[in-house]
């Protein structure tokens, strides 16, 4: 397991294998195929393919927790006790903010805050304190030279604030190493962002 060169934290994709984000997400590759599913802890293929997908902020929290954290599926467990995740006729929906902050809390004694309205700004104060922020954004910004679809669905893991305000942050779903650990401005990562997340 790689470590950001920036801030130290782990690298990790919500995808079992790195290289192969990008066929995941662009490409209809199926998730089912993906030969290194056994390290994330899955108890078998189909949970793994079936829930591989919806696990970005557990991700975040994975990296967040450092190198000795548990496996992404035994944070998956660890979740659904607490409610952090839902299904209803067999969709999958989460992750939950209330009862992940309660996990956090209780099952691992991180101090979790939930933030339903935040500002880029608040996000950099945040980070200057030295907290780590799980933030909702688009998935598409993995791709910011684009302009942005939309705001929110997916949650990356923001580290820290560079002297000249750029922010730091680690994509669990990144499809090369220039998007999982990567910086952008307040103004750039703005359009992304839909307002709320977690604070760590």
């Amino acid at each position: 397991m790689p470590l950001c060169t920036t801030c130290r934290a782990p690298v990790r994709t919500q995808f079992a294998s790195p290289g192969l984000v990008g066929p995941i997400v662009y490409e209809g590759f199926d998730r089912a195929a993906d030969p290194a599913w056994r390290e994330s802890g899955a108890a078998t293929l189909d949970d793994y393919a079936r829930w591989c997908g919806h696990l970005c902020g557990l991700t975040c929290y994975q990296m967040a927790l450092g190198p000795s954290a548990p496996s992404l599926f035994a944070l998956r467990d660890g979740a659904l006790k607490y409610g952090a995740y839902t299904e209803a006729d067999g969709v999958i929906r989460g992750m939950i903010y209330a009862p992940f902050a309660e996990y956090a809390r209780e099952a691992h004694g991180v101090d979790a805050v939930v933030h339903r309205h935040l500002s880029v700004a608040e996000i950099g104060t945040l980070l200057d304190e030295g907290r780590q922020v799980i933030a909702s954004v688009h998935f598409e910004i993995r791709r910011p030279h684009r302009p942005a679809p939309g705001r929110g669905g997916h949650l990356v893991l923001l580290t820290g604030r560079a002297a000249d305000g750029r922010l730091h942050f680690h994509n669990p779903s990144g499809i090369d190493a220039a998007t999982r650990t990567a910086s952008m401005s307040a103004e750039a990562f703005e359009p992304f962002f839909a307002g709320r997340g977690v604070s760590l």
